[in-house]
């Protein structure tokens, strides 16, 4: 990965008490342009970023000695300080996720974890514009619903999040699903957000015993399917379809319906075509 390119030198405060991961996290962005700065307690991070509170970025474990990493985030909230947050722990519980998720931690990463993993959060975390904050409608790790900012930032970030939480002993299944979560958020973002942070779309994931369910509401009109020049099933040129998404300055894509149709047991649209339900029965 190419060095990011930023006006000023990225200030990162590294908040874990395991000398190990200080060391490894220090190889992995060391070569990068950030100056990185370590502290193994929530106590002396707190005062260090009273002392110095212009930190662009803190990557924060959770389990501290003297404190949870998600009170030391709680308290930073409630002192206004407004760096961006990466959690990054062994704590993959879904309680864990849902806190770290409505204190507005930027994202989460589990241990272990990758080099190219780290290096890509970390730069995608910098590169960020200000977008409005997540609004957590509802935080319960078997329903999950909130309304995000219409961009792909805001995007993947809830895909991550709600990895996390739907996470199954079927690995390929969890896969799958997650991919087709990925397309289909994009897409509301993307075609019915129009990519206008100032829009926003909403996201309910649900979660059963035997069932997981999304349902996903993008601000737009809707769309005709005969319309969607841009999507892979719209168009009977399986290529062309590539075309007309570079045309209109798409990401690479276009196969969210073709996923959802092939995995869904369950799939349907409103009306307008702007809010989609899509359901997977868990064996």
């Amino acid at each position: 990965m190419s060095d990011p390119v930023f006006e000023h030198v990225p200030r990162i405060l590294i908040v874990d008490d395991d000398p190990d991961i200080h060391q490894l996290l220090r190889h992995i962005l060391g070569p990068h342009r950030y100056a990185l700065t370590s502290t193994g307690t929530a106590g002396d991070a707190f005062a260090l970023l009273q002392g110095q509170p212009d930190f662009d970025l803190l990557l924060l474990d959770l389990g501290l000695p003297d404190m949870n990493g998600l009170e030391l985030l709680a308290q930073l909230r409630s002192a206004s300080f407004t760096a961006r947050v990466i959690v990054i722990t062994a704590d993959g519980t879904p309680e864990a996720v849902i806190r770290a998720l409505r204190q507005q931690a930027y994202d989460y990463v589990r241990k272990p974890f990758s080099s190219q993993d780290i290096e890509a959060t970390v730069e995608r975390a910098l590169r960020a514009s200000k977008d409005p904050d997540f609004e957590v409608i509802s935080a319960k790790p078997d329903w999950l619903e909130i309304s995000i900012p219409c961009t792909r930032d805001a995007a993947e970030r809830i895909e991550n999040y709600v990895r996390q939480l739907n996470s199954c002993h079927d690995l390929e299944l969890s896969r799958q699903v997650g991919q087709v979560f990925r397309e289909l958020v994009m897409n509301a973002v993307e075609w019915g957000g129009k990519l206008d942070a100032s829009r926003r779309t909403r996201i309910a994931c649900i979660r059963t015993q035997r069932m997981l369910l999304y349902r996903i509401a993008d601000p737009g009109p809707g769309f005709l399917i005969e319309e969607v020049d841009h999507a892979s099933f719209a168009n009977p040129d399986p290529f062309a379809y590539l075309s007309a998404r570079e045309a209109k300055g798409l990401r690479p894509g276009g196969l969210g319906i073709v996923m959802v149709t092939a995995l869904a047991d369950e799939v349907q649209y409103n009306e307008a075509r702007n809010e989609v339900l899509f359901v997977k029965y868990i064996p």
